[in-house]
């Protein structure tokens, strides 16, 4: 058994390392170590790992909740009977969130209620959980924030604030139309992230449709070579799953 002394000095050192599961998990995990016939080594390593694992497990929820997601939507919930033009392969990969590291970007495409932000949020939070910062917004909500930087005087710091993200999550390119400063501001929020950063967007319109969205056809087509030339593209067909 663990003396009173030795309790007391775990207890402190816990306190002072700000690791409070080591203060929960080390008399059970000795008793364990005990049973079993640990080595230091193996009993050590298991404290450790389950303050590492509580404290990564806190992060991704920490991350998950600035994230902002319009809900908890996982891709292991994702109904792919009901949308089998879904890539399972793909979208597990993207699931890994190794495309994040390439600085990549994945567009769905397809009409309302085909599980477009489902498969964004599901992406997004796989990312968080992975360790990546993550910011969830609609195509207006984004312009939103960069009409308020821009009047600030705060353009160009808030596109590098936003660059620090892993990841940004555009959602429902498409449902309003923009006008030309608009869409102007949604282009630079592209361009700053083009090779940088990653975008996930979110569309009910096929490509050769987003010149009616921004009121320029030649903004269009700039906008579509950056984001496609490093991306995934994810049609999804057939009718709303919720209806």
């Amino acid at each position: 058994m663990i003396g009173p002394e030795a309790v007391s000095q775990i207890e402190y050192y816990a306190r002072a390392l700000r690791a409070p599961r080591i203060s929960e998990a080390f008399r059970r995990l000795g008793d364990q170590a005990r049973d079993a016939g640990w080595s230091h080594e193996e009993y050590l390593a298991a404290v450790l790992s389950k303050e590492v694992a509580e404290r990564e497990a806190s992060g991704a929820n920490l991350r998950i909740k600035a994230a902002r997601f319009p809900g908890h939507k996982s891709l292991e919930d994702f109904n792919f009977d009901h949308q089998p033009s879904a890539d399972r392969n793909l979208i597990a990969h993207l699931g890994t969130s190794v495309f994040l590291t390439e600085a990549k970007n994945v567009v769905l495409l397809g009409p309302p209620g085909t599980g477009k932000t489902h498969l964004a949020v599901g992406i997004g939070i796989k990312a968080a959980k992975a360790g990546h910062r993550v910011l969830f917004d609609t195509a207006t909500g984004w312009v939103s924030r960069l009409q308020d930087a821009h009047s600030r005087g705060k353009l160009p710091a808030e596109l590098a604030r936003l660059r620090r993200y892993s990841l940004l999550i555009v959602d429902e390119v498409g449902y309003i139309p923009f006008d030309q400063d608009a869409a102007n501001l949604f282009f630079q929020l592209v361009s700053s992230r083009y090779e940088h950063a990653s975008l996930v967007m979110t569309s009910n319109l096929p490509f050769a449709r987003w010149g009616d969205v921004f009121g320029d056809l030649t903004i269009a087509s700039a906008m579509i070579d950056r984001i496609v030339h490093h991306a995934d593209v994810i049609s999804l067909k057939g009718n709303s799953y919720r209806l």
